[in-house]
């Protein structure tokens, strides 16, 4: 057990051998078994969704509620560890979240046959008030959410943490576009989960 969790990339190995039996198991005994359909492929895409968005927004939790908050806690002589170690892998873990969630998302609504009717807020059925206009607000904010990650947080955050080159004014400034970015992530990630999961649950 000790060589399974001592390492990062056998506790995951073992986690999806884990997911893998307890679907076999589950499917096993319910009605019909397994069926390796379009309702089976769906919901592997929403599993991988989730997952990724787990990933994703934990970050934007991390960074906003305790990485910069305790900043100016830290030392002078600690913070390079924070930004030559720490930052650069969890910022290359959250941009590729990011990714990994649109990406999967979008194909989802697409399996599922909603993609358009989402990403118009429901225009192709008149703008009614239903499911698609819940799951494309939230679909947008994820959108928003992910263009701020790639083309803003992640070109500043870059500059602040020296892997540019840039003058000191500039750092500074860079730094404080990161983190205002990252913060409107923030403030939209309560709205957009509240949309995905009320596009669930309540239409």
């Amino acid at each position: 057990m000790s060589s399974i969790l001592s390492n990062l990339r056998n506790t995951v190995i073992a986690g999806i051998v884990l997911t893998i039996i307890m679907a076999a198991i589950v499917t096993s005994v319910s009605e019909g078994g397994l069926m390796m359909g379009h309702a089976f492929g769906a919901f592997i895409m929403r599993w991988m969704h989730v997952l990724s968005g787990i990933m994703w927004v934990g970050l934007l939790y991390y960074f906003n509620f305790v990485q910069i908050p305790n900043m100016p806690n830290i030392p002078d002589e600690q913070k390079p560890a924070i930004g030559k170690v720490i930052a650069p892998a969890a910022l290359w873990w959250f941009r590729w979240a990011a990714m990994a969630t649109i990406v999967t998302g979008l194909l989802l609504a697409w399996m599922n046959g909603y993609l358009l009717d989402a990403l118009t807020l429901g225009g192709m059925n008149g703008f009614a008030v239903d499911k698609s206009l819940a799951i494309g607000i939230g679909m947008w904010m994820g959108i928003i959410m992910w263009f701020n990650v790639w083309f803003v947080i992640w070109p500043n955050q870059k500059k602040a943490l020296g892997m540019v080159e840039v003058d000191a004014a500039t750092k500074a400034a860079s730094a404080r576009t990161a983190m205002l970015f990252s913060r409107t992530n923030t403030l939209l990630s309560f709205p957009m989960l509240y949309a995905m999961i009320s596009a669930q649950n309540l239409y």
